[in-house]
């Protein structure tokens, strides 16, 4: 093992950008920075929060995520012309640390076919936006697209040109996932070979995963002598996904001995966040995923069993509570007051406010009347349901009978509170008691949806297990997102559906 002190990996997380790509993954404002501040507080050293020329909606993003997060480099990207860089700066000018990421494609297809330039243009084209970016800010990064695919001289001529324009990160993405771990080696260690000036920037690598080797291919760059990750959270992004930033950074602890490598990430962090990631943009996390995972700290073979009681390094190459996994369920019940509850939640990773801490305390309670123990996926259950929802939710559900049975219409009786007024509404019309349950929420918001998604999981074990419900709706063109968590899968859908309505109704002209 070497001697000398491990080398510091910048890890640079674009979940808010690559990552709100991925389909039906959009966020909100109120969304964005709440996953911005967990980011910050993950020890994410740059946050790509945006690319401010998209869209109104996510400049405004990215100016109030510069203005209020505080703790990272708050970047914005952008395309290598004038209007798109001076829009990124417009939004990022007022962090007190920005970063500009200009990006330009390089590879011969996409010169041919996509960008119709010629090498010279290309190279004109990436100095003059390089230039432009350094004038508003020190940091720049610069981005050839699909890199992995660009002929070796040019790439060379590209890349030296652009930190000779002010680059201080040379970012090498493998776009399409079609590179290999030795041919990503084989290529930054090219690049530190040849490029005269590549000592003066951070190599970086942002890998996608379509042939599933974006971590191994990150990790590879790093061992070449990449300085930077581009990764995103439970590695959500365009397609297949990006380099997933758990997976690298838990690769390079864990294996401390070959890549002799460090990272600013609180690693307990990591599935706290995994989950609020998960939780807003609503796509489920699989069971057998890498460090964040249900299954990743599960043993049910015997003779895994068997080793683990006699030795724990037998069958874990980490240890649960530094991903931020609990070793074992705490069991809380209805006698349970509400420091166990806050003592409990802070052990799984979660800071609640004291408004929040009662609305999970008055919901625990309400669970634990139905059942006899509550473990950790309970409580991770509740607490982000309360988490997720809209701030100031303008209808919150009281009560609700359904009756249903075969062959017979179901029935609702569902009462909400809207401010300080309750409405009650009897629907008897649906196939079925979670369609009556749509009935007759939109009889008494007056919002009529379309349900684009619909999935149940359970949320712990057992035959009293936390139902899990996570929908999508469509409301004139848009569509929104809601969860609810309850021992009654009636119960969670409601809470489910209201979590849309309100987001709805938070979008709708005051």
């Amino acid at each position: 093992m070497s001697t000398t002190e491990p080398r510091s990996i910048t890890i640079f997380d674009t979940t808010l950008r690559d990552g709100e790509q991925s389909p039906g993954a959009s966020m909100n404002l109120t969304e964005k920075l709440e996953v911005a501040q967990a980011l910050a507080e993950l020890g994410v050293d740059v946050i790509e929060a945006g690319f401010p020329i998209a869209s109104p909606g996510d400049f405004e993003s990215v100016r109030q995520i510069a203005q209020t997060v505080r703790g990272s480099i708050i970047c914005g990207l952008a395309r290598c012309n004038d209007k798109d860089i001076d829009r990124a700066w417009e939004a990022l000018k007022h962090a007190p640390q920005s970063r500009i990421h200009v990006f330009l494609a390089t590879s011969a297809i996409h010169r041919e076919f996509k960008l119709r330039m010629t090498t010279d243009e290309i190279v004109d084209r990436a100095v003059a936006g390089v230039r432009r970016a350094a004038g508003y800010c020190d940091d720049v990064e610069f981005s050839p697209e699909d890199a992995c695919r660009t002929e070796h001289d040019f790439l060379c001529r590209v890349v030296e040109a652009a930190i000779d324009a002010g680059a201080t990160t040379i970012n090498i993405p493998d776009t399409v996932g079609y590179a290999t771990p030795s041919e990503v080696f084989d290529r930054i260690k090219m690049l530190r070979d040849r490029v005269p000036n590549i000592d003066r920037a951070v190599i970086s690598t942002h890998c996608h995963d379509d042939l599933g080797m974006a971590t191994a291919n990150s990790l590879a760059a790093v061992a070449a002598g990449a300085g930077q990750i581009e990764c995103t959270i439970n590695g959500i992004g365009e397609r297949a996904g990006n380099a997933a930033l758990e997976e690298v950074v838990m690769a390079m602890k864990t294996r401390s001995d070959f890549f002799h490598c460090q990272t600013r990430i609180d690693s307990k962090r990591l599935v706290p966040t995994s989950r609020l990631v998960s939780k807003t943009t609503g796509l489920n996390i699989q069971r057998n995923k890498s460090i964040v995972g249900r299954n990743a700290f599960a043993h049910e073979s015997g003779i895994h069993q068997d080793g683990m009681l006699k030795e724990r390094s037998t069958y874990e190459i980490m240890s649960p509570a530094d991903v931020g996994f609990s070793k074992t369920d705490l069991v809380l019940g209805k006698h349970s007051g509400r420091a166990a509850l806050a003592d409990r939640a802070r052990a799984l990773g979660y800071s609640l406010s004291g408004e929040q801490l009662q609305q999970v305390f008055e919901r625990f309670k309400d669970l634990a009347d139905k059942k006899k123990e509550l473990y950790d996926g309970d409580i991770v259950a509740l607490v982000q349901q309360q988490i997720s929802t809209t701030t100031d939710p303008q209808w919150t559900l009281v009560d609700y009978e359904v009756t249903s049975s075969s062959g017979k219409t179901p029935h609702v009786k569902l009462t909400l509170r809207h401010g300080d007024q309750e409405r009650t509404e009897t629907v008897q019309q649906g196939d079925g008691p979670i369609d009556a349950a749509f009935w007759a929420v939109e009889k008494i918001t007056g919002i009529e949806v379309v349900c684009k998604d619909y999935q149940v999981r359970s949320a712990t074990l057992g035959r009293d297990a936390i139902g899990e419900v996570n929908l999508e709706v469509e409301y004139k063109g848009r569509s929104y997102r809601g969860t609810g968590a309850s021992t009654d899968t009636v119960e969670s859908t409601i809470l489910a559906i209201l979590g849309a309505v309100n987001r709805i109704a938070a979008d709708q002209p005051k």
